[in-house]
């Protein structure tokens, strides 16, 4: 067993039976283990992977354990979206860093599949690099499937979108296809939504007005500025919402003079939910 200590602000590897001075940098230490032992910044051991370890902070343990877990759940929802892409169709792609997984996993099938549709200008640049072709909605006349994230999701399958401004072209994208997988990982499901802020694309000259209107909504409205979507639109996040009825309150903020969308996908939420979890991918749904 190597044992890792902190030596001179460096992560290094002492091997039994060697003398203190014989260390040795293990090449196959993980970026995120590596970060942690700087994190630490004093002489002290932690486990190398094979299930044992010496003593070492409690903190530190639990941050390399949170550090490596969040990541690897939301690489496994990812990948496990796999199983409804359908080879010889062209998928529909979301936006956000879950995706992001989907999109590597998608690029090892790359050869089975027509394209994609993405939401966003990012996840577009992504599906290109790894040698995708991205269509225009505009050009297809069927989706059979898209796979995005959720900010939230509600035990309805209701969710809270639009953290990666994005919100729009993803409810246009979700709206045409026939199966919604929604892919988190464990901390985004929740029994009522609101915790998250409420995105809202708004029309830039109605951002003020808009923002009045959702105060007698019982909301605390937040622009984020410095942020412009795809669409050349502004956002406002939604605080101190209680969402119990996703359906009646996505209507009600729609229908507001100069928004655009918000972030409740409700009306059309998701078909399956696949849930990254440290023991494994929970689904949900047909």
């Amino acid at each position: 067993m190597s044992l890792w200590r902190v030596v001179g602000g460096g992560c290094v590897a002492s091997e039994p039976g060697l003398k203190n001075d014989q260390t040795f940098i293990q090449t196959g230490i993980k970026p995120h283990a590596r970060q942690v032992c700087f994190a630490i910044m004093r002489t002290t051991f932690v486990a190398d992977g094979h299930g044992q370890q010496t003593a070492v902070s409690k903190t530190a343990l639990s941050e390399r354990k949170k550090v490596m877990t969040q990541d690897e759940m939301k690489k496994a929802a990812g990948w496990a979206a796999l199983d409804y892409v359908t080879p010889g169709t062209i998928v529909g792609v979301g936006t956000g860093s879950t995706v992001n997984h989907f999109i590597d996993a998608l690029g090892s099938v790359k050869d089975k599949i027509k394209g994609a549709v993405s939401s966003s200008e990012a996840s577009t640049v992504r599906l290109k690099e790894l040698g995708i072709p991205v269509f225009d909605l505009n050009d297809i006349s069927e989706l059979n499937v898209y796979v995005d994230g959720a900010d939230e999701i509600d035990g309805s399958m209701a969710m809270i979108k639009g953290g990666g401004a994005a919100l729009t072209r993803e409810k246009i994208v979700a709206a045409v296809a026939d199966r919604f997988i929604c892919i988190v990982d464990g901390t985004k499901t929740v029994e009522v939504m609101g915790s998250f802020p409420l995105p809202v694309e708004v029309i830039p000259m109605a951002r003020e007005y808009v923002a009045r209107e959702l105060i007698k909504l019982g909301g605390k409205p937040v622009y984020r500025e410095g942020v412009i979507t795809d669409n050349g639109n502004h956002i406002l996040d939604v605080q101190g919402l209680q969402i119990t009825e996703p359906k009646a309150l996505e209507a009600r903020i729609n229908a507001i003079v100069g928004v655009v969308t918000n972030g409740l996908f409700a009306e059309r939420g998701a078909d399956v939910l696949l849930i990254g979890t440290p023991n494994g991918v929970v689904r949900k749904g047909a």
